[in-house]
Formats: C-alpha cells, structure tokens, sequence
C-alpha cells in the first residue's frame, strides 16, 4: 500500500505542460498557406527573393527554358560524350520507332516522325539528363486499340490517322495544362502496383498481338483481349509461313541473347543498343538478296522520304469523333507522363540531381502538342532508350539533339533502305523491348508486403489480359481509390496502456508488455477526423467502452476516464466536432470524463472556437502526453492506481 502511495504522490507532483494554441491566423493567410502547399510545395519562387530585377529576368528565362541554365557552361568534353550516346541512342530509336508506329496502327514512317521533333523540343524545356524521347510501346498500344474500337486503321488509314494526331494534341494539352496549373498529384492515383500490373499485362498483350508477324498471319484479330488473339493464332494455322517463323525465332533468340548479355554485365549496354538497328540491317540485306518477300516474308515497303510534313490541318476539334480523341488523349497522355516522369526521376537519384515535375510536365505537353502539328503521335521518356543514354555516358540533353539529327538524316537519304526491312524482324524487336516491363522480382515484393497491393497489381493484370488494355487499367485504379476510401472511412483506433516502470503509452495489441489502466480507457485515433468516419468512430468508442464494462477490466474498477489520444489527427472538419460534441454528452450521461491529449494546432483550434460553452475543451481535460493525462486525474480518481504505472 506504501509503494502506491508514493506512486500516486510522484505521479501527481509530475511537471504538467500546458497545451499552447497555434498562433493566430486570419482565413486568408490559412486559406494562402494551403493553396501554397497543394499546388507549390516546391516553392519554385523561393529562388527569386532577394534578387535584384535583372537576376530575376535572368533566373525566370532559365526557369522556362532549363537549356538557358546548363547551355552557356557547355564543353567540348560534353559534347563528345552527347554526340556517343546520341548516336547509340539513335541506333535504338530508328527500328523502335518504326515498330512502335505498327503496333500503334500507323504508317511505320510516324514513328521516325516522333523520334526527330519532340526530343528537339524536350532538349530545350526538359529538366532531365538523361531522359531519351521518342514513341514507346504501352502509349503507342493504348493508342491504337482506343481508336481502332471506333476507326478501321485499315478500311480508313487517313481519319485514323487524322485521329491519332488530333489524339496526341489532347494528350499534350492535358498533360500541360498539369504542369501549369501544378496538378501533378492526380497521377499519384498510378499506384506502384497499378503499375507493374498494368505494365506486366500490357507487355503480355503486346507480345501476343506480335504473333501475327512472327507467324506470317495476314488476316488477325482486331481485338486485345488473350482469348480472341490465341483464338485467332490457332484459327489461322493455314496461314502460318515456316519461312517467316524461322526468320522470327533466329532473330528474337539473337535479340534476347543480347538483352540478358548486357542485364548480366551493364558496361556491355551497347551490345543490345545496337541488336536492334543490327537486326534491321541483317534481315533486309537477306530479304533482298533471297527475294524473300516472294516467298511469304511480308515486307515494310517502300517508306517516304523527307521531314515531318505539317499536320495541323488534320486536327479534329469538333464533330462526332471529338469524345474519341479527347478520352484517347487523357487515357494516353496520363499513362506517358506518369513512366516519362518516372523514368526521369529515376536516372535523377543515380546521377545526384534534380527533375521538377511539373517542368516535366510542360516539356513533354508541349513536347506532344508541336508534335501533333507536325505528324508526330504520343511520345515520352521510354525507359530502354533512356537506360541505353545513361548507360553511354549522357551528359545533357544535346543527346537527344544529337539522335534528331540521326533520324533527320534518316528521313533525308536513307528512307529507301527499309523498303526491304521483314514485318517479322520489327515483332521480334518489340518483344524483346516489352518483356522488360514484366517484372516478377517486384510484384513478388508486393505480395510480401502488402496483399491488397497484389490484389490490385492482379486486376490491373488480369483485367488487361482478359478484357482490354483501358478498362483493365481502369479496375486498377478504381480498385486503388476504393483502398484509399477503405482507410479513410474506416481509420485505425487501437487502445493503449502503460509499459511499466515509464511513462510510455503503446498498442496493447503492439506491445504485449504494456498494461491498461484500471479506471482509463485510453485510445488513439490515427487519421484525419471527417464526414466520412464519423459513425465508425463514434460506433467504434462506444464498442471499446462497452467491451471495458464487460470484461475482466470491469472487476478491477469502474471506468471513469475516456482519454483520446489525436497526436495523429492531421484534419478535422465540422462532423468531426460534432462527434466530440456527441462523445462528451454520452460520457457525461454516464458519469465518465473526456480527456484529449495532445491535438494539433488546426484540431485544437477548430475545437476551442466550437467548444463555447467551455463543457468540451476545458483546461483540467487537455493535455499534453497521455503520461501527465494520467498523472493529473489520477488524484481525484477513486483508487490508487497500481505502481507499474
């Protein structure tokens, strides 16, 4: 009895903080510092302070144009190391743009487009080092199978055509209009495992849509889905062509051969750079020499020579195709800025600098709405091309320069040479580019640590192979709001108690050391409080406060005390003062206290303005630490509380 005596008296004379109310703020400044924090957490203007106008001038040219910053320090040195990787860059661009412009349905010739103007126009407004511009496989997929639902690319190549432009235009207007109004987070909602999921489908669809040119099928499925492709392939068992089969298997062994050559040991990365462009060369000399095209390889053909023509005059603004090509450019535009950022980002983290995002954002907007002017389709930063520009030692963006001005001289003299380039050789390139997207090592990752993830990475997935490449990534992020709705209806409130011989409140399920309280139940809230979980939470006391007077705690003492802890209540809003409101009368009924400890600055304040009658927030129930809330109404508890405490 001694020993919770002296408990009690040192428990008592403990030093008591005072909870400080934040400092007062009028609407405007509260109103001024949360729009600051949405749309500029950066705060891209802190480097204009102070500064004098003509620095000011200076620093804002460079701001808009990132070439003003880096261009006038440009060496020699540098320059040598641009012009290898650009040209080893290149040598990927030209038989991925060719593929990427098939598999998108259009004329291979837009895909040589779309490597030669946009990284002209990413050189001078990109942030990135190291990021390699041109079309890539998931956007070029979305694409065509958006626009192929509505338009035959075969029975009317000029409207879809007119289509995919008008589609770029819109993707790029979208994904600028991001970066200046800085509305970059609404493609967080492209979870890691929405992803990898979306990407490993994808990839899967992608590979199988190549079996028409890797078995020489002339007549193929129009649609996307795993079932009608496979359906298709084995349908057409008459057309299968041996010669373009062998042709096909050789070249994509050699191209996967050389992939796993340079995974294995990445200073070889110019080995399956140059695969490629090598196989391109190999399969048209054997296809001319051979006369193969008589023989059932089916060929390019004859390609235009000459620069982008304008395109501004095929853009559609108006009439029965406008929704087409405005959810067509959404649906793109959001899937080619999330991996161009992404890819950006990370070849940032390797070299130790920094890519803005909303920068990013613009030059790749603008990027894409030059280019629907001048016959280019969707393009971003492709994760392989960029890895092949790291890997050669890319210094700045004048590699990007560098592989326009290849692809230039392509499109100048050149063009001729791919008359005789085998479809089957441009298949084989694009699955060997798109199993690299199928990355079992992290959706493993997943599965390990967080299952609802790997739920939504098998939607994203399944949904993709199954029904389409737009509505399985539509599940995906549905699927991924629905998760956060979950966490915010339904917030995380555990019961705490005591670890003995401290002052230390933890998770009785946590922690299996820690003890309750008699006389206190004592539980912390771990989330914002709103509209949206106000029920559950009042439901939720009321379960734990009941289980309280029902268990084994009720034979140790009467419960007299309530103490939430909101250390980890971010937000609050009108219902969520209704509900302390609420709480207090309920204990008030039954003879019980509230004690709150430690609410935020915002959470405090919000509570004293609606507590006017001062029967909610008065200064004997607000505390600092759940320790001194015990401490200072343990003396007029009822009991002595047990020395553990």
């Amino acid at each position: 009895m001694e020993q919770n005596d002296t408990t009690t008296i040192e428990m008592s004379a403990m030093e008591i903080h005072k909870v400080a109310p934040p400092p007062h703020k009028t609407t405007l400044q509260k109103l001024k510092t949360r729009l600051k924090e949405t749309f500029f957490p950066d705060d891209p203007l802190r480097q204009f302070k102070g500064q004098p106008l003509k620095k000011k001038l200076i620093l804002g040219a460079q701001y808009v144009f990132p070439i003003l910053e880096w261009g006038p320090n440009y060496s020699f040195k540098l320059l040598k190391s641009d012009i290898v990787s650009g040209l080893t860059i290149a040598s990927l661009a030209i038989p991925q743009g060719i593929s990427y412009a098939k598999l998108a349905n259009l004329p291979p010739i837009v895909g040589l487009y779309s490597s030669f103007v946009p990284p002209l126009v990413y050189a001078v407004l990109g942030s990135s080092r190291d990021l390699a511009v041109g079309p890539v496989s998931i956007a070029s997929l979305v694409l065509g199978s958006m626009l192929r639902e509505v338009v035959s690319p075969t029975k009317d190549p000029i409207l879809f055509l007119q289509l995919a432009f008008s589609s770029t235009f819109f993707a790029g207007l979208f994904q600028a209009s991001l970066g200046f109004l800085r509305l970059g987070f609404i493609i967080d909602f492209l979870s890691k495992a929405t992803l990898i999921g979306f990407m490993a489908g994808a990839a899967i669809i992608v590979s199988l849509q190549q079996l028409k040119s890797l078995l020489g099928i002339t007549n193929f499925t129009k649609q996307m889905g795993i079932i009608p492709v496979l359906s298709s392939v084995f349908h057409r068992t008459n057309e299968w062509s041996w010669q373009t089969i062998l042709m096909g298997v050789c070249f994509l062994v050699f191209l996967l051969f050389t992939r796993h050559i340079s995974i294995r040991k990445p200073k070889l990365f110019w080995i399956s750079a140059g695969a490629p462009l090598l196989s391109v060369i190999i399969s048209t000399l054997l296809v001319f020499a051979l006369k193969a095209q008589k023989h059932g390889i089916s060929v390019i053909g004859e390609l235009q020579k000459g620069l982008n023509p304008v395109s501004w005059n095929m853009l559609h603004f108006h009439g029965r195709y406008l929704g087409l090509i405005i959810k067509t450019g959404i649906v793109t535009g959001i899937l080619s800025l999330t991996e161009g950022i992404a890819v950006g980002r990370t070849f940032a983290a390797l070299k130790n600098y920094q890519v803005d995002g909303n920068k990013e954002m613009i030059a790749i907007g603008l990027m894409n709405i030059v280019g629907s002017s001048t016959s280019c389709y969707v393009t971003t930063g492709a994760f392989s091309r960029s890895a092949v520009n790291h890997n050669a030692g890319s210094k700045t963006a004048v590699s990007n320069i560098v592989m326009a001005v290849t692809i230039m001289v392509t499109l100048l003299f050149l063009m001729p040479l791919f008359q005789y380039t085998p479809n089957v050789i441009l298949g084989a390139i694009i699955v060997t580019a798109v199993i690299g997207l199928i990355d079992i090592s992290a959706a493993y990752q997943i599965w390990k640590i967080d299952k609802f993830d790997f739920v939504v990475l098998l939607c994203a997935f399944f949904g993709v192979i199954f029904i389409s490449v737009q509505d399985g990534l539509a599940i995906a992020v549905g699927i991924s709001i629905f998760k956060v709705l979950l966490q915010i209806t339904r917030p995380k409130t555990v019961m705490l108690g005591n670890i003995p011989g401290t002052r230390i409140y933890r998770n009785l399920d946590h922690y299996k050391e820690a003890l309750s309280v008699p006389g206190f139940l004592i539980l912390s809230i771990e989330a914002p409080i709103n509209f949206a979980n106000t029920t559950y939470l009042k439901e939720r006391i009321s379960r734990w406060m009941e289980e309280y007077e029902s268990g084994e705690t009720k034979k140790q003492s009467e419960l007299q005390y309530v103490v939430l802890d909101l250390s980890a209540v971010s937000a609050i809003d009108t219902s969520g003062i209704s509900l302390f409101k609420d709480l207090s009368m309920v204990l008030e009924k039954k003879s019980l206290e509230l004690v709150l400890v430690n609410p935020i600055g915002e959470v405090l304040e919000k509570l004293q303005r609606a507590d006017d009658t001062k029967d909610m927030m008065g200064t004997d129930c607000l505390f600092l630490t759940v320790g001194e809330a015990v401490a200072s109404v343990s003396s007029t508890i009822k009991y002595q509380i047990p020395a553990h405490v």
